[in-house]
């Protein structure tokens, strides 16, 4: 029989969820998913666009019921809900222009005159090709963006690989409708059975990576979730790519020159991106490091004090920021400047801001990089620039770093090389939140941030982690593969 769903809200069952996926139904979906990648895999570009862009059909005709469904699941709130559904939407439709272009082949001919082999060696081909089917582990904050219909399942699909998806369970119905919906879609477009499943339960999930015929995986989630998974992945026989984003703390370092001219709005800004979507984002501005005898924290303080209490996901998300705070200002010296009005539900918590002394912060970097889950930021004041690039240096990787500067500072430029060492996106004069899902996007950063820095999660460039380069030497034409023939 199924399970009952909770309501984040009140604690109290409400409805049909789902049980474990026993562990013969979740060979049966991975030996389906095997059995469909060769079709899916040697699928037309034009057929596959046609599929991903009814994939975003579908979820845009169903985004009042999905978001309505989550937001019993999650609490998030219907209105950002449905803001989320139309992004993967538009992701599904971003991938099916990419595979409409040919842009996931990445074909590359060794030729110095058009028709004639290369002096010196023989000719050769390269091309990318699907790596087979994937296993995508959803993440709790971000239903649909990064869950069953997310940006690791559009690009997947696209690569042309088959996707078995780990419900996450925060949200099994959303997860489970969700799913139903695009398995639906990719059918009446003709994909084969098996190139969409989903499964539930953690046993199951540990299961899925050790399947011999998934091939890659990709999580977005916490560290120790995230760790837990790659190391299931690289103890296998044959090990597989683990392509996970775990978070960070996202440090913001502000320069005495930007505030001449845009203090108040530095103020507001990082309180704005702070609060954005309760904090639950992985590209929360965590960490910020100012300048000190401005009186800068003070004043951010001030507004921190007027924030209303904010929504979490459940009250196991907001019991897991209060023990990520309690461990942040355990540190040495480091003392609770400032908190938002109180929460009056068991799923609410308080804005909050910590201060950390730069002294603290030198003597061990490693232990700010506790990210606080929530609307939580930590304040570090420096009296000399050269410790905050000190600091910098010194932390462990993080998915995004901001500079805040004139544009004629430059102190910012050692800063900057030092954030793109320690940062897969660095932010001029802006905010970590927001992640657009363009070519140019990179959510990634070095370990543990996420657990491959070479790629992305986010954007079209996210299909890369699905494909691997395989050359053709000296074949003749009518023996290539489809996509180097001539159109005919």
């Amino acid at each position: 029989m199924p399970t009952q769903s909770v309501d984040p809200r009140t604690g109290v069952g409400f409805g049909p969820g789902f049980p474990d996926t026993t562990p013969n139904h979740v060979r049966a979906l991975v030996a389906l998913a095997a059995v469909a990648f060769p079709q899916w895999a040697t699928t037309s570009d034009a057929r596959r666009a046609v599929a991903l862009s009814a994939c975003a059909a579908t979820l845009e005709a169903s985004g009042g019921v999905l978001a309505a469904l989550a937001d019993s699941e999650t609490a998030l709130g219907v209105a950002r809900l449905e803001g989320e559904v139309a992004r993967a939407a538009f992701q599904f439709r971003a991938f099916a222009d990419v595979v409409s272009n040919g842009g996931h082949r990445g074909i590359v001919i060794d030729t110095e005159v058009p028709g004639a082999p290369p002096q010196g060696h023989p000719e050769l081909r390269r091309i990318l090709v699907p790596v087979g089917p994937v296993a995508v582990f959803g993440a709790s904050n971000f239903p649909f963006a990064f869950g069953v219909a997310g940006g690791d399942t559009a690009s997947a699909l696209a690569a042309g690989c088959p996707v078995v998806v780990k419900a996450h369970p925060g949200h099994p119905q959303t997860s489970q409708r969700t799913a139903d919906l695009i398995s639906d879609a990719l059918a009446r477009t003709g994909a084969p059975e098996g190139t969409l499943a989903l499964v539930h339960g953690l046993d199951s999930g540990r299961q899925l990576i050790l399947d011999a015929r998934i091939s890659a995986a990709a999580f977005t989630g916490s560290h120790s979730g995230g760790r837990a998974l790659f190391d299931l992945a690289v103890s296998r026989e044959q090990p597989i790519p683990f392509y996970g984003e775990l978070g960070s703390v996202n440090p913001v370092v502000v320069l005495a020159s930007a505030l001449r001219t845009r203090r108040r709005e530095i103020i507001e800004g990082y309180i704005a991106s702070l609060t954005l979507g309760s904090g639950q984002f992985c590209t929360n501005p965590g960490l910020l490091i100012v300048p000190s005898g401005t009186d800068l924290v003070p004043e951010i303080a001030s507004l921190v004090q007027q924030q209303p209490a904010q929504t979490m996901l459940n009250r196991g998300t907001r019991s897991l920021l209060e023990d990520q705070q309690r461990k942040v200002l355990a540190l040495a010296d480091a003392h609770l400047v400032a908190e938002g009005a109180s929460a009056r539900t068991g799923f609410a918590t308080r804005v909050a801001l910590i201060s950390v002394p730069m002294s603290t912060a030198l003597s061990d970097p490693q232990a700010l990089a506790t990210e606080c889950f929530g609307p939580v930021g930590v304040v570090v004041e420096y009296d000399d620039p050269d410790d905050a690039l000190t600091l910098i240096s010194s932390l462990p990787g993080c998915l995004v770093g901001t500079v805040h500067a004139d544009a004629d500072d430059e102190a910012a430029d050692s800063l900057v090389a030092a954030l793109a060492q320690r940062s897969g996106r660095v932010v001029w004069n802006g905010w970590p939140t927001g992640v657009a899902v363009s070519p140019a996007q990179q959510h990634g950063g070095p370990y543990p941030a996420s657990t491959n820095d070479l790629h992305t999660s986010v954007g079209t460039s996210a299909i890369a982690r699905f494909v691997r380069p395989v050359a053709y030497q000296s074949f003749p034409s009518e023996r290539l593969p489809a996509p180097f023939r001539p159109a005919t």
